[in-house]
């Protein structure tokens, strides 16, 4: 009890934190979004013009105590209004989060789930076709930009072979292709940690000696390293959930899809406070949601973690 509630009291900091860092930092961005509205609505940029919208939108008062009412409206599920649509920005969340989830969440599924079996063939036989397979499938995560490789997949798939309409089909066909795209930046690098723990178990003493025993490796890594091995891959997972925060809005802008990264975009150029704040602090809730995960499941994994 004593273990959660310090957890609890920390990540309730971290966020605090987070939440003064966003604001002083969209706060200091260049351009008013007074100004913006203004010009992008063909309204005279009037004295009167930009006092009564910063009225309205609480930008005539001090900082801290912009911040302090922003903060006391968020925590009570109330964030605001977006400058740019005058809707709720919770409702604008609501609407467009299936398709960020469906893409994120689908991709990360796929990756996780297909990395073990990578992962477990190619500790195996090392050096073998899957093991270097995986190692491709890993640097060339790394290293093709995402971007480059959704416009590629858009021409080949879409207008050479014509086998999908991402962008006048239905929404299975609008989401398959960016899910898919995120699941490959992830596959490679899980099934690359899965393969390295699996191999820093056949080392060890226990192991060796379920081998003497008669054992296949096949056999002795399904038996004994499993376990172990999935300990160190759990943890290898809460840094992939942060980068399909960023994977998931690049493909989202690559293939038009209405999801919250999209609209996060758009916010950006409308100086748009309150949405990029709300963005922010649902990434880190998401970040420390994920990391409490983690540390259940490893706690599973092994007991020992639990103090």
């Amino acid at each position: 009890m004593v273990h959660l509630s310090r957890h609890v009291l920390q990540a309730s900091l971290m966020l605090w934190g987070v939440s003064i860092f966003a604001f002083a930092i969209i706060h200091a961005m260049p351009a008013d979004p007074v100004l913006i509205t203004l010009v992008e609505m063909n309204i005279p940029v009037t004295p009167e013009n930009e006092a009564v919208l910063r009225t309205e939108w609480g930008l005539d008062r001090p900082l801290i105590e912009q911040y302090g009412a922003w903060l006391w409206r968020f925590v009570g599920g109330d964030w605001g209004r977006s400058f740019r649509t005058d809707l709720p920005i919770l409702s604008e969340f609501l609407q467009r989060l299936p398709y960020s989830a469906t893409i994120g969440l689908g991709g990360l599924g796929i990756a996780a789930i297909l990395a073990l079996p990578l992962g477990f063939a190619a500790a195996c036989r090392p050096g073998g076709t899957v093991d270097y397979l995986s190692r491709a499938l890993s640097i060339g995560g790394q290293v093709i930009p995402a971007f480059w490789l959704g416009l590629v997949l858009l021409w080949l798939l879409a207008v050479e072979l014509r086998l999908i309409r991402p962008f006048f089909g239905g929404a299975a066909e609008q989401l398959l292709l960016p899910t898919l795209l995120v699941g490959f930046y992830s596959i490679g690098s899980l099934g690359r940690v899965f393969r390295n723990e699996l191999l820093a178990i056949t080392v060890q003493p226990f192991f060796r000696t379920a081998l003497a025993k008669g054992l296949t490796p096949e056999t002795a890594l399904r038996r004994h390293a499993l376990r172990h091995a999935l300990f160190g891959y759990v943890a290898a997972l809460t840094p992939e959930c942060a980068w399909v925060v960023g994977g998931t809005a690049i493909v989202e802008i690559v293939f038009a899809v209405p999801g919250i990264s999209l609209f996060l975009v758009e916010s950006i150029a409308a100086r748009d406070y309150f949405v990029l704040q709300a963005y922010v602090m649902v990434v880190a809730v998401w970040m420390v949601l994920i990391h409490g995960l983690s540390l259940i499941l490893r706690a599973l994994l092994d007991p020992r973690t639990r103090r």
